[in-house]
Parts: C-alpha cells; sequence; structure tokens
C-alpha cells in the first residue's frame, strides 16, 4: 500500500494532520507514506516518524499553474519511471504507484494532482465543488467534529465511522545534537534554557497579543539562566526588533533569523514558549515544552495545541472568536485585556505541571 499525503500549507495545519498519519500507520502498519509538501511545512514532516518520503511541492500559497500541476500529476503516475525530486527520509521514494491519496486542503487545485495521476482512490471533503476530482468526498459535519485535528483524522475511517476517544498525539523528533548544532550556528548559549516567545500570528493583528505586553512579560521572567528569545518569520523581524529595544536587551530578536528547522531545535530546548494561536504554538506542543497559549480572535475550540502541557489563556469575550484579520470593534480587548502578570503566572504553572511529571 502506497499512500499519498497532499499536505496543508499552514505549519500549524501541517501538525494538526500528524494524527491522520499515526492513524493510517496503525491500520496498515507496513504502508508507505509519503507526503507532497511545501518548503516552508517539509521540515515538520521530515521529523515525523510517520512519514517515509518528502516530496516537493512547488507551487506557492495561491498559485494556480494548471499546466505545471498536470505535469506534477503525470509524474506521480509514471512513478516506476520517473520519481520526483524530494527529500527522502528512509530510502528514496518508491517506485510503485500510489493506491491513495488524502488530499487535506479544501482547494479545488490541491486535488488536481492525485485527479492527474490517476490515483485510484482519492479522499477528502467537497470543500470548493471537488465532485470530479475525489473518489472518495466526505461532507462535514462541524457539530459532530468541531476540531480540525478530528476533521482530518475522520478522513482515516469510512465515513460515519466513529473516531476512537483518543486521538494520536503530535510529535517532533528533536535531538540533544540537533539542538546544539542549532545555537552554534546562531551564535547562542549552549547552557542556557530559555523562554521562548513567538509573538508574531500569520493570519493577522487579531491574533497578535500587544507588543508591549511581551514586553513586560520579558521583564517579569528573563535571568540569566532563562533569558527570553523571540521567534518568527521574516515578517516578525520588525516586531521582534520593537520588543527587544523595549526591554533593554532583556530579550534577544531571533525573528527572522532561523529557519524553520532551527525553530524546532530552538524550542524544543526551550524552558517554556509563549505563543500566540499560530505555527510555532503548535510546534511547541509537539515538542512537548510548557506552553502558554494566547487567544484572541481564533477559536481554541478549532485548533488548540494538542499537548496536556499546554494552558491556554482566552477571554471568552461576546465578540469573540471572530476570526477577522483586524479587530472589526478597533478595540483589540480579547488580548488587551490578557495581563502579563496574568500570562507570568500561567508561566509559572506550566512548568510546575511539568516538573511533576503530569
Amino acid at each position: 500500500m502506497n499512500i499519498l499525503i497532499i499536505a496543508p500549507s499552514w505549519l500549524g495545519d501541517a501538525l494538526i494532520a500528524q494524527p491522520l498519519l499515526a492513524l493510517l500507520r496503525q491500520a496498515e502498519p507496513a504502508a508507505r507514506i509519503e507526503v507532497l509538501a511545501s518548503p516552508w511545512t517539509a521540515p515538520l514532516f521530515s521529523r515525523m516518524a510517520e512519514v517515509d518520503a518528502l516530496l516537493d511541492h512547488p507551487f506557492g500559497h495561491g498559485r494556480f499553474d494548471l499546466a505545471g500541476r498536470y505535469r506534477l500529476g503525470r509524474a506521480l503516475a509514471r512513478r516506476p519511471g520517473l520519481c520526483l525530486p524530494g527529500i527522502p527520509l528512509r530510502g528514496p521514494a518508491s517506485a510503485d504507484f500510489f493506491d491513495r491519496a488524502y488530499v487535506l486542503p479544501n482547494s479545488w487545485k490541491s486535488a488536481l494532482m492525485p485527479f492527474f495521476a490517476g490515483i485510484p482512490k482519492r479522499i477528502g471533503y467537497h470543500g470548493e465543488a471537488r465532485f470530479c476530482l475525489l473518489t472518495d468526498r466526505r461532507r462535514l459535519d462541524p457539530q459532530r467534529h468541531p476540531r480540525l485535528v478530528e476533521r482530518y483524522a475522520a478522513l482515516a475511517f469510512p465515513a460515519g465511522h466513529p473516531l476512537p476517544a483518543e486521538l494520536p498525539r503530535t510529535h517532533l523528533a528533536s535531538s540533544g545534537e540537533v539542538q546544539r548544532a542549532a545555537r552554534l550556528a546562531l551564535g547562542l548559549p549552549l547552557d542556557v534554557a530559555p523562554y521562548i516567545f513567538c509573538p508574531g500570528a500569520e493570519y493577522g493583528p487579531a491574533k497578535r497579543w500587544p507588543a508591549a505586553h511581551f514586553t513586560t512579560l520579558a521583564r517579569l521572567l528573563a535571568s540569566p539562566g532563562h533569558p527570553v528569545w523571540l521567534l518568527g518569520s521574516n515578517k516578525d523581524a520588525a516586531l521582534g526588533e520593537e520588543i527587544a529595544a523595549a526591554t533593554g536587551g532583556q530579550a534577544l530578536n531571533l525573528c527572522g533569523r532561523t529557519t524553520v528547522t532551527q525553530a524546532i531545535d530552538l524550542i524544543a530546548g526551550a524552558q517554556a514558549v509563549i505563543s500566540n494561536d499560530s505555527g510555532l504554538m503548535h510546534v511547541a506542543a509537539a515538542l512537548d515544552r510548557p506552553l502558554v497559549a494566547l487567544y484572541g480572535s481564533s477559536s481554541p475550540g478549532y485548533t488548540p495545541p494538542l499537548s496536556p502541557r499546554a494552558k491556554i489563556l482566552y477571554r471568552h469575550l461576546p465578540c469573540s472568536p471572530c476570526f477577522e484579520r483586524d479587530c472589526p470593534l478597533g478595540h483589540f480587548d480579547c488580548l488587551n485585556g490578557l495581563a502579563p502578570e496574568t500570562i507570568a503566572a500561567a508561566v509559572a504553572g506550566a512548568i510546575a505541571t511539568s516538573d511533576n511529571g503530569s
């Protein structure tokens, strides 16, 4: 059995898909699972034990390129003669045809490649009118499956089949050796356990705790043995610099300076992680670090961190979750009202829970 996963393009969604991969592995222990992933999410899948090979998804977010998708689909169909370039994890891509494809994004274009490849079983949700593109097209029941992890996991079973009482957890591998290598490459000290702040959120300002609050929290937490490091993408670099400057050097801005792989390995060595609802929040959960997750415009009922070590702070205001990029009322109370002192207490609680072995 050869299985192809068309992966989501967001970091958080990529991690939330891992329980599906684990369920497929449990059902078919000898199956070969290969993931078609973007360069942005590929480092996550490369650290998942369930993945046998990683194939390159060359189309950026929003890019259609029908001709390119057709060529990629036909390359998938010609596996015995033409294996795709990618990142082999445990040997090269299989030369056999794919038996099944799971299309996790809901877009029409994401279902084109397995359709062009002629993969006999193509499974996913109805999405953008994908009538002829999927052979097993599911209708979403948000009442039955309110969380995204449940929606992905349900695809491992026939339609209508109940989910297990407990889904597999997310997990990313990170050894002491690679953690040390990441710090050496970035010129970071080896003998500290940092508090890692993730102040960005790709979706928009309504998911970002205020920079001034992050600054105050850094002053409350930072110490010689537990410095504050700020992680994020290039888009978060200016925000990280604002926070670092306001702390007078108590926080180090690493936003935009790391690869995704290095970010994984820095988080793996953290004393605790404080994050907005973002991809790095889910990375921290998958690395089993003490985590305080801050929710504003989004809902912890839909994409919560999948870890017992995570403490979720959410104000449950009448106007939230609004799922807007910017606060439609202009006050951002859902996040402004989360005081740094409250977050510091939650961090201490998350660490204490972890120290007690819970």
